[in-house]
């Protein structure tokens, strides 16, 4: 827990964020902190904040909800067994992407496909497919919906020609071979749309450079997820909210 601690000493952005003035207020200790990560944790109130800043950016009109994209990502867990008890995280797995083998995690979002901003989160271990949580990931009033071949399965496509309104899209990689312009055309279409999917992911690892689960279990890494997507909203709208005053 060190490396929170001293950011709160030396960052005097983080100090105000925090609320603390270090002329006067006892800056928490190691013990303090784990105690209020463990109260987040055990009274889901992660899941909560990340419900209110949504709520707040659905207040704003930037939250639309009327179409989303859904995608996932595998985020990385120490495969080293040199630890108190021995052994790696029996709550994470190991799969298989391309012929790379990765062991960890797998967080799923769903994205409004207007401004990008996650809406729905969930974490699973990283040998579920994409496809378990793909119904989890709709808020069940999108009159489109967007995704990879990750999800192209009949019961995916029978799901969605029961509740969506309007045509539905499942974006496929197309095979490397010469393209005609019209194909070129479409695959740059589906290009962009993919690109609002996976923006989030990169904000999550280049921006706040979590490329590794930082606790053991699942729960918790969850937990931390539904907090950094909750963050990632609001990095993305920063401006527009600063504009509004919100």
């Amino acid at each position: 827990m060190r490396r929170w601690k001293k950011p709160l000493h030396d960052v005097p952005l983080l100090r105000h964020f925090a609320g603390l003035d270090a002329g006067v207020d006892t800056m928490p200790d190691e013990t303090t902190i784990l105690h209020f990560r463990h109260l987040l944790e055990r009274h889901r109130l992660s899941q909560q904040l990340f419900a209110a800043v949504n709520g707040l950016l659905t207040e704003q009109g930037l939250l639309l909800r009327e179409g989303t994209t859904v995608d996932a990502t595998l985020i990385a867990a120490p495969p080293s067994t040199k630890n108190r008890d021995g052994k790696r995280d029996p709550e994470m797995t190991q799969t298989k992407k391309g012929n790379q083998w990765h062991f960890g995690m797998k967080a799923h979002i769903g994205v409004d496909d207007q401004s990008g901003l996650v809406h729905t989160v969930a974490g699973t271990t990283a040998k579920a497919s994409d496809m378990s949580q793909f119904t989890g990931l709709l808020h069940g009033e999108e009159e489109r919906v967007s995704a990879d071949r990750g999800y192209d399965y009949p019961q995916v496509h029978a799901h969605l020609q029961e509740t969506l309104t309007e045509d539905w899209v499942a974006l496929k990689s197309k095979p490397k071979q010469p393209l005609d312009g019209w194909t070129r055309g479409l695959n740059h279409a589906i290009a962009k749309l993919r690109a609002i999917g996976e923006h989030p992911f990169r904000i999550l690892k280049r921006q706040f450079g979590y490329t590794k689960v930082r606790y053991r279990g699942l729960e918790k890494n969850t937990a931390q997820l539904f907090m950094l997507f909750a963050l990632g909203n609001l990095y993305q709208v920063r401006r527009a909210l600063l504009a509004s005053g919100a």
